[in-house]
């Protein structure tokens, strides 16, 4: 069941997971594309054209008000894909690269 917020396009999920409304695409998805690449509103939606300008905003003015909430999440993530990258160790492809002098 999906919750309402203040935010007109933006819902939480079963989890408290903020997403944009009628969409399965999370905020932190669209803040990441936001962050990583510095995409303004009109970017985000020429690289989602199913975003609304509307849903854009109203998910960008959500991560700005809940900002400290997401980059913790964030850090948290970066830390579980870090150990698991320590516990699977090289790819068979690096290993051979790294032979070879090429990386």
């Amino acid at each position: 069941m999906l919750m309402e917020t203040r935010y007109e396009h933006v819902v939480l999920d079963d989890k408290k997971i903020p997403m944009i409304a009628g969409t399965t695409m999370k905020v932190v998805e669209l803040v990441s594309a936001h962050l990583a690449y510095g995409w303004s509103a009109e970017e985000l939606h020429f690289q989602f054209p199913y975003l609304a300008m509307g849903q854009i905003h109203s998910a960008l003015a959500y991560y700005w008000d809940h900002r400290s909430e997401f980059e913790k999440e964030l850090e948290e993530q970066l830390k579980e894909v870090d150990a698991y990258r320590r516990s699977i160790g090289e790819s068979a492809f690096v290993m051979r690269m790294k032979v070879k002098g090429l990386i």
